[in-house]
């Protein structure tokens, strides 16, 4: 199932996600329409809060990186990392990053609740990771690179946290204007969003 993106302004965007178990409700109906969903956006990961739940739980499928017709991105990726993007395809519950490392990185994010913007975020290239998959099978792994950048962007959603967040106080102020019109329903998306209605 399909289901609309929250965008910036909802106040669950902002909250810190809780851990589920096994028995959390229709978990694997969830899952699979979060994948479903964030196909549809043409999206490379999404995470709970972003369908309205604040709970610890993101999905991460990175093979449109690999797919790209775009020149620079040719440039970007060797045929190892294009190999690697195709077949990440992954679901992160409980997470915790419990390392990151090495020389900060520029590289252009976007996110599929802030729509139409984009910005250049620095990151930290090396993560280490512990969560449990889908089954609910412990997991404590390694990442670099675009897989690990990409990581931290859901991650960061599971913590209340936004790429705007930590871009530069001068670029914040320069896209503050479309912020508030995302968050006031002045948006145009080539998805289902649902935009925050306090109640009265």
């Amino acid at each position: 199932m399909i289901l609309p993106i929250v965008v910036y302004g909802d106040p669950v965007l902002r909250k810190m996600g809780e851990d589920i178990d096994k028995d959390y409700e229709g978990l694997d109906a969830l899952i699979k329409s979060m994948f479903d969903t964030m196909y549809n956006a043409s999206g490379v990961g999404l995470a709970a809060p972003q369908i309205g739940k604040a709970i610890r739980l993101f999905v991460i499928d990175t093979h449109p990186f690999a797919e790209s017709d775009d020149e620079e991105d040719d440039e970007e990726f060797t045929a190892e990392q294009r190999k690697e993007l195709k077949a990440f395809k992954k679901v992160f519950i409980n997470a915790r990053i419990v390392k990151e490392e090495g020389t900060e990185w520029k590289f252009n994010e976007g996110c599929l609740s802030i729509p139409k913007i984009r910005e250049d975020v620095l990151r930290l290239p090396n993560i280490e990771i512990e969560y449990l998959d889908e089954n609910f099978k412990k997991h404590k792994e390694k990442y670099d690179g675009v897989i690990a950048r990409v990581i931290q962007h859901e991650y960061d959603h599971i913590e209340g946290k936004l790429f705007t967040d930590i871009i530069s106080p001068f670029k914040r102020k320069l896209i503050a204007g479309k912020l508030s019109d995302i968050a006031k329903g002045r948006i145009s998306a080539d998805y289902k969003t649902r935009v925050y209605k306090p109640k009265k």
